[in-house]
C-alpha cells in the first residue's frame, strides 16, 4: 500500500530529537550569560518574549537551569539566614544576660554588609549565591569580634573603669587580635578573589564579599562599638556587680595598683 494516501513525506528542518516529561514533549533553548547577573538578563529576557512571542494553546513556558537553581536557594536561604540570626541573638541574650549588649554585637552585621556591598560595585560583580554565603560567612566573623571586644569591656568595667574608660581599653587592647582575625582570612580568600581559572565565577564574588566586608567590619568595629557601648552596658553592670562581692573586693586592689 502507498503512504500517499495516509501521510505526506517531505524534507524538513526540525529537532534532532524529540524529549519528553511528563508525558508531555519538551525542547530546550539554552543560552550562557556573560558580563551580567542571572537575574536581571532573565528579566529582561521574560519581558521581550512576553511582548513578542504568543504560545500556541496547550503551550507552557519554563525558566530554569541556574535561574531556577538561583530562585530555589534564594528562597532557602530567605529562611535560613533569619533563622540563624535569631539563634545567635538568642545565644548573646544567655551569654550576656543583656537584650542591649546583645543588639550591639548585632550591630556589627550592618557594617560588614556594607562593606561587601562596596566591594562588590567596585569589582563590578553580581550578586549571585555565593555572594550570599560569603556575606553569613562575614556576618560570623564580624559579631565574633564584636564579642571579643564587648567581653573585655565588661571585665575593665567590672575591675573599677569607667564605661566609656574601658571601651576606648579595650579596643586598645583587642586590636591585635580583631586585625589578626580580618588578616587571616582576608589573605586566605585572596587568591580566590584574584582568580580567573575554572570556577572563578563562583569564588570571586565569595571572597570579594568576605574581604570588603571584613575591612569595613574590623576599622568600625573598633570605633562604632567602643563610641556606642557606654550607651548601652552601664546600665546593668553595676547590678551584675553587686552579684559578685568576691570579684568586686579583688577587682578594687588592681584599681588601685592601676591608678
Amino acid at each position: 500500500m502507498p503512504l500517499s494516501p495516509v501521510a505526506s513525506v517531505a524534507v524538513a528542518t526540525g529537532p534532532a530529537q524529540i524529549s519528553r516529561e511528563r508525558l508531555q514533549r519538551r525542547i530546550s533553548v539554552q543560552a550562557n550569560v556573560r558580563g551580567r547577573d542571572v537575574r536581571s538578563f532573565v528579566r529582561d529576557a521574560q519581558a521581550a518574549v512576553k511582548a513578542q512571542v504568543g504560545l500556541p494553546p496547550r503551550y507552557a513556558l519554563q525558566w530554569s537551569g541556574q535561574f531556577q537553581n538561583l530562585q530555589e536557594a534564594t528562597a532557602r536561604l530567605s529562611v535560613v539566614v533569619p533563622a540563624a540570626m535569631a539563634v545567635i541573638l538568642v545565644l548573646l541574650v544567655v551569654m550576656f544576660d543583656d537584650v542591649r549588649l546583645a543588639g550591639l554585637m548585632v550591630l556589627n552585621v550592618p557594617v560588614a554588609a556594607t562593606g561587601g556591598i562596596g566591594a562588590l560595585y567596585l569589582r563590578d560583580l553580581p550578586f549571585s549565591i555565593s555572594a550570599a554565603i560569603g556575606f553569613i560567612a562575614t556576618f560570623g566573623i564580624a559579631i565574633l569580634n564584636g564579642v571579643v571586644l564587648t567581653s573585655y569591656s565588661r571585665d575593665l568595667e567590672w575591675i573599677g573603669l569607667d564605661p566609656r574608660k574601658a571601651a576606648i581599653r579595650a579596643a586598645e587592647m583587642r586590636l591585635r587580635p580583631v586585625l589578626t582575625t580580618a588578616l587571616v582570612a582576608t589573605l586566605g580568600f585572596l587568591s580566590m578573589a584574584l582568580s580567573t581559572s575554572v570556577g572563578a565565577e563562583v569564588q570571586r564574588p565569595l571572597a570579594t564579599v568576605v574581604i570588603g566586608g571584613l575591612v569595613t567590619a574590623t576599622l568600625l568595629t573598633l570605633v562604632v562599638l567602643s563610641a556606642v557601648y557606654p550607651y548601652r552596658a552601664h546600665l546593668l553592670l553595676p547590678r551584675r556587680a553587686a552579684s559578685m562581692p568576691i570579684l568586686s573586693d579583688r577587682s578594687d586592689g588592681r584599681a588601685r595598683a592601676e591608678g
